[in-house]
Parts: structure tokens; C-alpha cells; sequence
């Protein structure tokens, strides 16, 4: 019986995050979207005790920045030369 109320309350959490996440008088999915991509770029979640991971991550991840939008360009004026 235990773990059927383990089961409800975990339901319930999953429900209530996710009711929370797209509740439209909340933070829009857009400001949420832009947030988490500027926290990856500027490497939030990098530990920042280590310099060399910290620097090394948010340069990995600008330069990746850099080439996806690079292609996204390249790719945009391939489609309106055809």
C-alpha cells in the first residue's frame, strides 16, 4: 500500500511541475527558452572551482553557437540561390 501512495505523490509532483512549467500567466516559454539558452552559453552549470572546465565550457560552447548559426546562414542563402 506504501508504494501505490509513493506512486500517487510522485504523479502528483510530475503534474504540478508540469502545470507549473506551461502555466500560461507565468513566465512565458519564450523568456524560459531564452533563459536556458543563455545559461548554457555562459556555462551555469560548470563548476566553478575549476577555471580551465569553467572557461573551456563556455568557449566550447560559443564557438558551437558561432558554427550553428554560421550553417543556419550558409543554409538560408543555399535555399534562395536554387
Amino acid at each position: 500500500m506504501a508504494e501505490r501512495q509513493d506512486n500517487d505523490s510522485e504523479s502528483r509532483r510530475i503534474i504540478e511541475r508540469v502545470a507549473r512549467e506551461t502555466d500560461p500567466g507565468g513566465t512565458s516559454f519564450i523568456a524560459q527558452t531564452a533563459k536556458g539558452a543563455r545559461d548554457h552559453v555562459t556555462a551555469a552549470d560548470a563548476d566553478r572551482s575549476d577555471p580551465i572546465e569553467y572557461w573551456g565550457t563556455r568557449i566550447g560552447r560559443a564557438l558551437g553557437l558561432i558554427v550553428a548559426i554560421g550553417l543556419l546562414i550558409w543554409l538560408v542563402l543555399f535555399v534562395i540561390q536554387s
